[in-house]
C-alpha cells in the first residue's frame, strides 16, 4: 500500500472509530485494549509510538486499534492473520499444530503474526528497519494482541470459531462468535455503563489497580519478546470453560448467561490492554 492510500484508509477508520454507537468487540473491545495499554508505555516506547502512528491518529494508539480489521478485505492473505483453529472438543493449544491457514500455510494464524509482527518492530531505530512498514507492524500488533485474548479467536475447527453455532441473542438471532466479539460488551455497556464505552474503560481501568493488582505482574510476565503462546493456550480454556459451555444451536442466551460471562470479557480484556503494554515496553527499550 503506498503511504498516500495507507494515510487514507487510516483518516477513514479515525472518523469510524470517534463516530457514535456501540460496536462490540469489533471496535470498542479493541478500542478498550489499546486505551488502556496507552497509558502504561514507558517513555521510550511512548516516543516511539507516538512517531510511528501515522498524523490522523493524532497520537492516539486507540483511534486506529481497529485498522487491521479494515484492511483485510484489501489485505485479504492477512484474513487468517486474527485467528486460530484448535481440534474440536479438546480444548487445548499447540503452536505447531494449530498455527497454520486453511491450506496448511505454516505460522498463518494469529499467534504466528503476533511473531513476525514484533520481529519487525525490534528493527526500530537501526538500518534493518527501512525493508518493514514499522507502522503496519504496529497497528497489526496492537490488534492482534486483542484478538487472541478473545477466547472464541481460539475456537473449534469445525464451527470456525463458533462462526457457525446460530443462537438467539436474547430476542435476536445471531452466531456464537458474534456474542463474543459484541453482544457481551454491547450489553454491558447498555446495562452499567450508560451506553458509553469511556465508562467501561474506567471501570476495567479501576479493576485493573485494585481488583487485580496482584495479578498484573504475572500477566506482564514474558520469557520473549511477546507470548502469544500463554494468551492463546488461555483462550482455549476460556473458550470451553465459558464461551461453548452449554450452548447448543438455537439455544437462547440471556441473562443467565450474560451475568456470567461478562467478567470474562472484561478479564480478558484488561490481560490484553496489560500485556500489549508489556509487550510494546520490552520492543522499545530506548
Amino acid at each position: 500500500m503506498g503511504l498516500n492510500s495507507f494515510a487514507k484508509a487510516l483518516v477513514i477508520v479515525v472518523l469510524v472509530s470517534i463516530s457514535g454507537g456501540a460496536h462490540g468487540w469489533g471496535l470498542d473491545g479493541h478500542f478498550t485494549i489499546c486505551r488502556l495499554a496507552q497509558p502504561r508505555l514507558s517513555k521510550a516506547a511512548a516516543d516511539a509510538v507516538s512517531e510511528l502512528l501515522p498524523a490522523a491518529a493524532e497520537k492516539d494508539l486507540a483511534s486506529v486499534c481497529i485498522w487491521a480489521d479494515k484492511i483485510k478485505f484489501r489485505y485479504g492473505w492477512s484474513r487468517p492473520l486474527h485467528y486460530i483453529n484448535t481440534p474440536d472438543n479438546e480444548c487445548t493449544y499447540d503452536y505447531k499444530r494449530d498455527c497454520k491457514d486453511e491450506h496448511g500455510g505454516a505460522d498463518r494464524c494469529v499467534a504466528g503474526a503476533i511473531k513476525n509482527y514484533t520481529s519487525q518492530l525490534l528493527t526500530y531505530g537501526t538500518k534493518q528497519a527501512q525493508q518493514y512498514n514499522l507502522t503496519e507492524a504496529l497497528l497489526f500488533v496492537s490488534h492482534f494482541l486483542g484478538d487472541v485474548h478473545q477466547p472464541l479467536h481460539v475456537g473449534f475447527t469445525t464451527d470456525k470459531g463458533a462462526n457457525t453455532i446460530g443462537i438467539r441473542w436474547y430476542r435476536t438471532k445471531q452466531n456464537l462468535h458474534h456474542v463474543w466479539d459484541t453482544n457481551i460488551i454491547e450489553t454491558e455497556e447498555e446495562n452499567y455503563h450508560n451506553s458509553n464505552v469511556e465508562d467501561l474503560i474506567r471501570a476495567i481501568d479501576q479493576n485493573i489497580t485494585k481488583v487485580w493488582s496482584k495479578d498484573v505482574k504475572e500477566w506482564e510476565a514474558c520469557d520473549h519478546t511477546a507470548c502469544p503462546d500463554i494468551y492463546a493456550s488461555e483462550g482455549i480454556k476460556a473458550a470451553c470453560d465459558w464461551a461453548y459451555k452449554g450452548v447448543e444451536e438455537n439455544s437462547t442466551l440471556a441473562d443467565e448467561y450474560f451475568e456470567s460471562r461478562w467478567p470474562v470479557v472484561n478479564l480478558r480484556l484488561a490481560q490484553a490492554g496489560v500485556r500489549l503494554a508489556a509487550t510494546l515496553n520490552r520492543i522499545f527499550k530506548g
